[in-house]
């Protein structure tokens, strides 16, 4: 594939809409729509050299024997979904302050051990560039509601066979569908 062009088309508070013109190694030519949180993509170098945006908390408790799920309303598809906690890393901040914030945020509960700091990727690589980092710990606490009114989020843990249930009958997000699958059967 050959990139030719890019054009920003729509720019929203949180997300701009783009269309990439590339060609095909036959030689036809296509256009590619995608969203971005970078408002000021002009170039293909830009397209995947851009910040990491957000982090996202795969929290255990300290016995590994729970784990930690948000259940959020999510608008685009209309319906409650099951994730981990996640958001926006802010300006000065690292993945780890970032996660910090975020979980305390959204959960009440305090981030007690990072284990491991997971290489950047894709959240919806079909068609965003936003990347994110995954940050493997622990957490402790009293879950409290979020503090936020504008997301609905009521976070739990949950055991292993709580998870394998769960999977049979309620929405998740990709990435938090495909790891607890894996984690409740281990």
């Amino acid at each position: 594939m050959k990139f030719k062009s890019i054009k920003k088309i729509l720019e929203g508070k949180f997300i701009t809409r783009y269309d990439l013109e590339y060609e095909t190694p036959s030689g036809r030519i296509k256009n590619y729509e995608m969203i971005s949180r970078n408002k000021n993509i002009t170039s293909f170098q830009q397209l995947h050299d851009g910040k990491v945006d957000a982090v996202v908390m795969i929290m255990h408790d300290k016995e590994n024997e729970h784990i930690l799920l948000s259940r959020e309303f999510r608008m685009a598809p209309g319906e409650w979904v099951y994730n981990f906690p996640a958001g926006l890393i802010d300006k000065g901040e690292d993945a780890a302050s970032a996660a910090e914030r975020e979980l305390r945020e959204e959960t009440g509960l305090k981030l007690e051990h990072i284990d491991e700091i997971w290489l950047e990727s894709y959240s919806a690589v079909g068609f965003s560039n936003e990347k994110n980092i995954c940050i493997l710990g622990s957490a402790a606490g009293e879950i409290r509601p979020s503090d936020s009114e504008l997301e609905e989020i009521e976070a739990y843990w949950y055991s292993k066979a709580e998870i394998r249930a769960l999977l049979k009958v309620a929405r998740f997000a990709a990435r938090t569908q495909a790891y607890c699958a894996l984690w409740s059967r281990q």
